[in-house]
């Protein structure tokens, strides 16, 4: 069953009927669902389907020769075509007179065996474009080499292009359909420990408990997750050693440029540079208080939350693991599960602002949501509010998120109000969320009062996480 990726869907279908030459470019982090993507979008249409591999060039070109036969549906070995050129020409041919989509993923080790390919497909496009029904989609898991050599005005294919399409991992909403036979409590667990990847969600089985999914896919050594995160970098990066090391520093706890540099024994602008490769690999984010410029205040977490989870936990609990004490292991990391969550639960419910808003069931329009920290004038010191947004220079919101065991409180409403009291907005929406409710001195302070909304987990999952 294929779930999820309408936008995309959508996206594809609009270029497809436009029944003119179109050529777009599909790029995302490995695993995050191109492929599934793509031949969905085919699996009813007349297509070549090629996937470079990394080989050389006569084994690439041989598989190519092999798709356009294939697409011929003839029988017999497929003829070897002398170039790159001659067999694109010939599918360029072939989509004079009627609809044909060339898929070509993982272009990058293609285009890698063969350093011209790009050029002849520029020479090609330019030729044919004006009277072509062919549709290309260029597809790859390397980031770097999709969008510097092939969406970057440096590449010869510049200009070429009609769409791109960066493929993110799901949503939580869209995991919760991946997730459909756990509970609301455990599919919100689970996207803290996966994110949004489908073949990490499809680790995961509902006849297991929450604990026994984690002891057979994190604490198994012959599991996929086990070792992912290191499989993944040595796949993206050179140098996978020295930015294991940025993100095990993070994962410590160093969010400043000068304290990641600290712990690695690098110096900054070594730091920077790698951490700007993670930040373009979805593993890390720079992150800068709600509301204002990059600068000295701004920080860097953890983007990617299987990333988050393993280098938390896993690491650190190698030694168990290896001897197959995954019991002991998983008495050591269930504690901290509730304290992990709190910035889990935070995207899920900024997740939620933005379903409501655009279903116009929101009192604020705010363009953007985020964290924002800073310091507190009155009691001088430093503080924060974990979700904020503004509609215009009179309206915004505060919210207060707690995946806690405990109802939260009126001291967390107070603090909420007393941190609102910062920002001199006339219209101020305050939002309390809580994974299990509110006491009854918070309901009685919110009762009457259209500007506190007091939403727990539930209440979320229910009104918009459990629907399609």
């Amino acid at each position: 069953m294929f779930i999820g990726r309408k936008k995309e869907l959508q996206s594809l279908e609009k270029l497809y009927r436009s029944r003119r030459f179109e050529m777009a470019v599909i790029y995302g982090r490995r695993r995050v669902g191109k492929t599934s993507l793509i031949r969905e979008f085919i699996r009813d249409k007349k297509a070549i389907y090629f996937m470079g591999i990394e080989s050389n060039e006569k084994q690439n070109l041989q598989n190519f020769s092999d798709a356009i036969h294939g697409f011929h549906q003839e029988k017999g070995p497929a003829p070897l075509y002398a170039s790159f050129q001659d067999a694109l020409e010939a599918v360029f041919q072939m989509a004079k007179e009627e609809r044909i989509i060339l898929v070509m993923d993982e272009y990058p080790y293609a285009a890698r065996t063969s350093p011209g390919l790009s050029s002849v497909l520029q020479r090609l496009i330019d030729q044919y474009r004006d009277n072509s029904r062919l549709m290309i989609i260029l597809c790859g898991s390397s980031m770097s080499y999709m969008e510097d050599e092939v969406l970057a005005y440096k590449s010869p294919l510049y200009g070429r292009r009609t769409a791109q399409l960066k493929i993110l991992p799901f949503s939580f909403k869209e995991c919760c359909l991946f997730l459909n036979g756990f509970s609301s409590e455990d599919q919100a667990v689970i996207y803290g420990m996966t994110g949004g990847t489908a073949p990490y969600l499809l680790e995961m089985d509902s006849r297991l408990t929450l604990e026994e999914n984690v002891k057979e896919s994190f604490l198994n050594p012959a599991s996929l997750l086990y070792e992912e995160p290191e499989n993944l970098l040595k796949q993206e990066v050179r140098e996978p050693s020295m930015y294991n090391a940025m993100i095990s520093a993070v994962a410590g706890g160093a969010t400043r440029l000068s304290e990641i540099a600290s712990k690695t024994g690098e110096t900054t602008s070594t730091c920077s540079t790698y951490m700007k490769s993670l930040m373009k690999l979805g593993i890390i984010k720079r992150e800068t208080p709600y509301g204002e410029k990059s600068g000295r205040k701004s920080i860097y977490r953890i983007d990617d939350n299987m990333f988050r989870f393993w280098y938390r936990f896993i690491p650190a609990n190698t030694s168990l693991i290896e001897r197959g004490a995954d019991e002991l292991a998983w008495k050591r990391i269930a504690p901290s599960i509730p304290e992990y969550m709190g910035a889990i639960f935070e995207q899920i419910c900024q997740e939620y602002l933005w379903g409501k808003m655009l279903e116009g069931e929101s009192p604020i329009l705010f363009q953007s949501l985020g964290r924002w920290w800073g310091n507190d004038p009155i009691r001088k010191k430093q503080t924060e509010i974990d979700i904020m947004g503004i509609e215009d220079k009179t309206h915004a919101l505060f919210g207060e998120c707690k995946w806690a065991n405990e109802k939260i409180d009126l001291p967390i409403l107070h603090t909420l109000l007393e941190r609102s009291g910062l920002f001199s907005f006339a219209e101020k929406e305050l939002y309390l969320f809580s994974r299990q409710g509110f006491t009854k001195s918070v309901l009685e302070a919110a009762e009457g009062n259209t500007h506190i909304h007091l939403l727990t987990y539930e209440d979320m999952w229910k009104d918009y996480f459990s629907r399609p």
